[in-house]
């Protein structure tokens, strides 16, 4: 595409989004920004919430990664879809009945101030990492697509790409996130359809012929049971799905602040519900994807990337696959991209107001100019983030920091559950301790467990492991 096409179809993209931006900030206070005054309908923030939680890492990361293990990433899927159904049951009653704006309210309620600023503290961190990876690629699209061919450096793409997000956020916050985020999920379904069906069709393959070429190709395979050391193994992966649902959409801030935003638990546990079903078949679609743009370069005697998250994109540069894949794929990994960066920047922004600046308490003018300082402080972090990634190595640092989440979550996993499932009391400075010691301890158990089991690895169940220590390290210094 030329850089001419890349700019226009981007300007009329961000157009749309600061013309929503500003439709549905009119009149807006910082209970707006927060909470949407509760009044978002249920199927906006289901919807929405697909470009939300599939961040531009998974655009190109799941289908690429079909060549390596097929479709097992669906057993992860099923355990995502009983994690959504824990959160229904169990988490959104306890926050709709304590009223909260930020869930870690919850923590303050049932411990006290310590275990409350320590939970709100470990989301912070994981969520800016993981914020500023998904950014970074939205930076990198942007690059490839575009400012390499103006010579302009990666310094000012990410500046640009951050400023955009802030320009259509820092006014209607969650309100207007709802209705960007619906568009922009529009934008990366009808990307994934329209990829697939183009795809398809180049091949000259019908459905059944489609799955004929998966079979003989070995990528319809989605249970592992065989091998216990191997990190496909059904167990671990369903049972990381799980807990990774739970943790990274019931525990944290930028996912359940949109679902808060519903008027009624039951509208909230409806959206969620159907939510959970969409987000399987759409990844189911991403999966479908993976093999096609496998079958496609086999079948044209293209060299599949070392790097196999790279196979997508370079695909949808190539004229063969025709203008409307290259556009389609350029909407597709934006709004995945800044869907979820959108989301985590008004989360991060309400959870250090809330947790740590005792907003609540504060006249409407010092909560507005207070809120635009956060807000701006937290786009800067992105930026000095991205920044960093880019100078280490960014192919290393994405693949750690992807693993990141199972330590920086666990603490919360902990926290959660022993004030869900016991009526032991925590206070003080213990707390923060055994939630920093945790990961650590977690670490070193996963580092050495192949010694130690056998050469067992420890994989995504690292998450569960980081939360089990928490609760036991929280039960030690714990009283009845």
């Amino acid at each position: 595409m030329s850089p001419l096409l890349v700019v226009s179809i981007l300007v009329g993209y961000f157009a749309v989004l600061i013309g929503i931006s500003f439709l549905t900030s009119r009149g807006a206070d910082t209970n707006t920004f927060f909470t949407a005054n509760r009044q978002s309908p249920w199927y906006l923030v289901a919807f929405g919430m697909i470009g939300a939680s599939m961040s531009g890492v998974t655009f190109v990361s799941v289908p690429g990664n079909v060549g390596k293990i097929g479709f097992a990433y669906f057993q992860v899927v099923l355990g995502y879809l009983v994690g959504y159904w824990v959160i229904i049951g169990v988490l959104m009653p306890i926050y709709y009945r304590l009223n909260v704006v930020s869930i870690y309210t919850y923590l303050e309620q049932r411990f006290d101030t310590w275990a409350y600023r320590t939970g709100a503290l470990f989301f912070l961190i994981s969520r800016t990492i993981g914020s500023s990876l998904r950014l970074f690629l939205a930076a990198t699209v942007l690059q490839l697509f575009l400012f390499d061919a103006w010579g302009i450096p990666f310094f000012v793409t990410v500046v640009i790409t951050i400023a955009l997000i802030w320009i259509y956020t820092f006014r209607g916050g969650i309100k207007t996130i709802v209705w960007t985020d619906t568009f922009q999920t529009l934008f990366l379904v009808t990307a994934l359809v329209v990829t697939v069906v183009v795809i398809a069709g180049k091949l000259n393959l019908s459905f059944s012929e489609m799955i004929t070429a998966f079979q003989q190709r070995g990528y319809t395979r989605i249970f592992h049971f065989d091998d216990a050391n191997n990190t496909l193994f059904f167990p671990k992966q369903f049972i990381g799905g799980m807990l990774i649902t739970i943790t990274m959409t019931g525990l944290d801030q930028e996912i359940m602040q949109k679902n808060l935003t519903c008027k009624t638990l039951k509208d909230a546990q409806k959206n969620m519900f159907w939510f959970s079903f969409i987000m399987a078949g759409v990844t189911l679609l991403f999966l479908v994807l993976g093999g096609l743009l496998h079958v496609y370069s086999e079948v044209n005697g293209l060299a599949i990337p070392t790097y196999t998250d790279e196979l997508f994109p370079r695909l949808a540069q190539t004229k063969d696959l025709g203008l409307a894949v290259g556009v389609f794929f350029l909407l597709g990994i934006t709004a995945s991209s800044y869907a979820s960066a959108d989301s985590a920047l008004a989360g991060l922004t309400t959870s250090f107001c809330i947790d740590f600046l005792d907003f609540e308490d504060k006249p409407e003018a010092t909560r507005r100019r207070q809120k635009f300082i956060v807000h701006a402080a937290f786009s800067l972090v992105f930026l000095l983030v991205i920044i960093v990634f880019k100078a280490i190595n960014e192919k290393a640092v994405i693949d750690a920091v992807l693993n990141v989440a199972g330590y920086t979550y666990g603490p919360l996993l902990g926290l959660f559950s022993f004030g869900i499932f016991t009526q032991r009391k925590l206070k003080g400075i213990p707390v923060a301790v055994v939630c920093v010691l945790a990961p650590l301890l977690s670490y070193v158990i996963s580092l050495f467990a192949p010694v130690w089991l056998n050469g067992y690895k420890i994989g995504i169940e690292v998450l569960l492991l980081n939360g089990m220590i928490t609760f036991g390290g929280l039960w030690l210094v714990s009283k009845k």
